[in-house]
């Protein structure tokens, strides 16, 4: 398991154990600074500085790392991948009871999930419930093209930053659910990129995802059409708050920097550059946030 490239990986072992760090290692730990970016951003959207510090800690582990930690790791429980998946390379094989422990995860994460305001709790309930049907047969709506990339938009565009919003218990504003709408196409625009490095496993396994359904080309125009539909919501978010939604035009660049020569060059890639341009997004999602936060700030 262990790899002289990973030196991080390698101390783990030492530290862990195989087994141990399989189990760690599925749960993805390189997205959680991803997601816990995305969710602070509710946090600071909604309180500022004026941040209620324990009920964030309490909403960061029950989202972030029991949540979303459980939802990929019953993931790699049932897809048994064994090239290069989203945030983990060189994946070890799934442990025994990889899915026993996920499944508990899930459980304590919806259980704690209503000691915090309702707007988080309701949030974090339906993705739990969401997690279940991606991964898990027969429904796994993760082999269902479009349902695949839906219940992502839903899941880490819309409800990730409104979980980290309702923490807080300040009412939600107009301006905000039109914010959190946008992102949820803005992840309609990054999911084909998370994909398409993934079509030789996912066909092989039999799964029939929304890219595999497209193809390479028309699934890199979607994610256009769905950045420029993020960024007309982000505007009318803007708007209703009264500003200018001009500034934005840094995050719509930087997504058109991304996807463009993805567009120009996609044939001649090799599965490697795919998985790069799929980093190369995560960039351009942070470089919207930042920008949301800044123009969104709390007075």
């Amino acid at each position: 398991m262990a790899h002289p490239s990973f030196p991080i990986r390698t101390a783990l072992k030492r530290l862990l154990g195989d087994e141990t760090l399989a189990y760690l290692l599925h749960l993805r730990p390189m997205e959680w600074p991803i997601m816990t970016a995305h969710f602070l951003l509710g946090t600071f959207l909604a309180a500022g500085l004026r941040v209620p510090w324990q009920a964030t800690v309490l909403g960061w582990f029950v989202f972030v790392a029991l949540l979303n930690g459980g939802t990929l790791a019953i993931n790699s429980a049932f897809d048994l991948d064994e090239g290069d998946i989203g945030y983990l390379r060189q994946p070890p094989k799934p442990p025994r009871f990889l899915l026993h422990v996920s499944a508990l995860m899930l459980i304590i994460a919806l259980l704690l999930g209503f000691l915090l305001p309702p707007v988080f709790a309701w949030s974090n309930a339906v993705c739990v419930v969401m997690a279940v049907l991606y991964s898990v047969p027969p429904i796994r709506l993760k082999a269902r093209p479009g349902w695949d990339m839906a219940i992502n938009c839903v899941g880490f565009g819309l409800l990730t930053p409104m979980a980290g919003w309702g923490l807080t218990g300040t009412p939600l504003s107009t301006a905000f659910v039109h914010v959190t709408i946008g992102f949820a196409f803005l992840f309609g625009a990054l999911y084909p990129l998370t994909q398409i490095y993934q079509i030789e496993e996912d066909r092989a396994r039999g799964d029939r995802t929304l890219v595999i359904k497209l193809g390479e080309s028309l699934s890199l125009w979607l994610a256009v059409g769905m950045a420029i539909a993020a960024h007309l919501w982000f505007s009318s978010g803007l708007l209703r708050n009264g500003q200018n939604p001009f500034p934005l035009l840094v995050s719509f660049g930087a997504w058109l920097g991304v996807l463009l020569p993805w567009l120009m060059g996609w044939k001649t890639w090799s599965p490697k550059q795919h998985e790069a341009g799929m980093y190369r997004g995560l960039v351009a999602w942070a470089i919207t946030d930042i920008s949301l936060l800044v123009m969104l700030w709390p007075h």
